[in-house]
């Protein structure tokens, strides 16, 4: 392995300690001494990989909007098997990557107000209720999806995800739910 290699594996495992940590713990709770602890190196040392806690979490946010952006590899033409699949895609991968759900989980809780800004700002720039609303409207003139208020079915069913992953991410024993019960509160 290269130096370079090297250097980036130790920034991805101290990513993924503070992941944890920040959601055990919760952001403010967890100091940056925690997740150099978590990661057997120096305070001194992790400072060289991020300037700051919040350095950290701004990161982390970057990395959880960019996971927004795999919904565009789906069938956008066809609403209600987009959804589906997406569904049926993020539980199989979040098993094999379990981080995947800690993701949800400070992706939500950087959202609510007091949460350093500049993460909060990216968070909140997510425009997933938005983009679903209008595969919902697609459905709807479809047929296969229910009447009513695009954008607060796409709220409801993201809703319901974002508290499906948190269970799984506290819960590592509870078995995925088949995505069509989630995609049951669009249709018909």
């Amino acid at each position: 392995m290269t130096r370079k290699e090297q250097k980036e594996a130790k920034r991805k495992m101290i990513l993924f300690s503070a992941l944890e940590l920040f959601v055990k713990r919760g952001y403010y709770d967890t100091k940056i001494t925690d997740i150099a602890e978590a990661v057997s190196m120096s305070t001194g040392l992790l400072f060289h990989y991020f300037e700051s806690k919040e350095a950290l979490l701004v990161e982390l946010v970057k990395m959880g909007a960019e996971g927004t952006r795999v919904t565009g590899k789906y069938d956008a033409n066809e609403p209600e098997q987009f959804f589906e699949k997406f569904l049926e895609d993020l539980f199989v991968y979040a098993r094999k990557e379990p981080w995947i759900f800690n993701m949800f989980v400070l992706m939500g809780q950087v959202r609510r107000a007091g949460m350093p800004r500049e993460a909060r700002e990216i968070a909140l720039s997510l425009n997933q209720i938005e983009t679903s609303a209008k595969l919902i409207e697609l459905g709807q003139k479809k047929g296969v999806f229910r009447e009513g208020d695009a954008r607060l079915l796409s709220r409801c069913f993201w809703t319901t995800v974002q508290g499906i992953m948190e269970e799984m991410a506290f819960d590592e024993t509870m078995q995925a739910p088949d995505p069509k019960w989630i995609t049951a509160i669009l249709r018909q």
